[in-house]
């Protein structure tokens, strides 16, 4: 009875249990270290986009609530600052250091400011779709979500001029990852934290390979309860998640994956912390900078 349950239960909570793969990065790195740079401004919730309410998520407006039928100017100035001010801060930083990224764009956002999107083809980043909108897609149908996706998929061929390798739709639903390979054919994506490696899974009767992405390592903890109150302590979280992850790659390598955002990142008084963290990565000699897609492909070649 309990192997029975166990084989049809859809969750799985062994993955590659006390025998992980021997993974091999490039030029033996020890780690492999991935930032991802969230593009969400521009697609959040908003009365001016026929959205019933406005924004209430990952803000600096401490327990901002929905104003139901109405505008929040000042949350909305908040995701306005990621856009005409955060993102430059992290595109100057990246490219001080000719660091790759990869961005998790969400199409609309990125519909709004052609320059962003210039400026991260120029800088040869990854640009990987988070979606169409910076909404829950627990509260739309099945059939809005399949919607934004073909939206979503149509924006970013427009602007990037190809589809995306790489899909994080982030507050995703049951159906989402169905209906995605559904409608595209995506190298992987990220809407799983359940390791600290990539994974096939079986999804619509074919092997899918899933990056994990992280909440834990992720600038969006300087908003929420319990997070981070000042620089020191995201930067000592970082240097901590990589220390640790840096000794098992002695014999177990791992990757670790670094979540920023535009309007919390891009803040004077936390870019210090990322650039303090970046030198720090850089200090090592056998540490593999790279982006999402560089995993997958380095993944399927090496471990499919």
């Amino acid at each position: 009875m309990e192997t029975t349950m166990t084989k049809n239960y859809p969750r799985d909570f062994i993955g590659y249990g006390r025998t992980p793969p021997q993974v091999i990065w490039p030029h033996g790195a020890k780690i492999a270290v991935q930032f991802v740079i969230n593009y969400e401004e521009g697609a959040e919730n908003c009365i001016l986009d026929q959205d019933a309410a406005s924004e209430s998520f990952l803000s600096e407006v401490v327990n901002a609530s929905p104003r139901v039928g109405l505008r929040h100017k000042s949350v909305e100035s908040l995701y306005e600052y990621g856009s005409r001010a955060g993102f430059w801060r992290l595109q100057r930083l990246f490219a001080q250091y000719q660091l790759p990224a990869t961005v998790f764009a969400v199409a609309l956002a990125i519909k709004r400011n052609p320059d962003a999107v210039e400026a991260m083809l120029e800088s040869g980043w990854e640009i990987a779709s988070h979606g169409y909108r910076w909404i829950d897609y627990q509260s739309v149908t099945p059939e809005v979500e399949r919607d934004h996706i073909r939206l979503a998929l149509d924006v970013h061929k427009q602007l990037i001029g190809k589809a995306p390798v790489g899909w994080y739709i982030g507050r995703d639903t049951e159906f989402t990852r169905s209906i995605l390979l559904e409608e595209t054919a995506p190298l992987y994506d990220s809407d799983s934290y359940a390791d600290d490696l990539p994974y096939f899974i079986h999804c619509n009767a074919k092997p899918h390979l899933i990056i994990p992405y992280t909440l834990d390592v992720n600038d969006m903890r300087y908003l929420t309860a319990q997070g981070f109150n000042t620089g020191d302590q995201f930067f000592t979280y970082l240097k901590d998640s990589f220390d640790a992850l840096y000794v098992e790659g002695d014999y177990a390598p791992k990757f670790l994956s670094i979540g920023l955002h535009c309007r919390i990142s891009g803040k004077p008084g936390r870019i210090i912390a990322l650039k303090r963290f970046i030198e720090y990565v850089l200090s090592y000699q056998d540490v593999w900078v790279c982006t999402r897609e560089d995993i997958a492909r380095h993944w399927i070649d090496n471990h499919a």
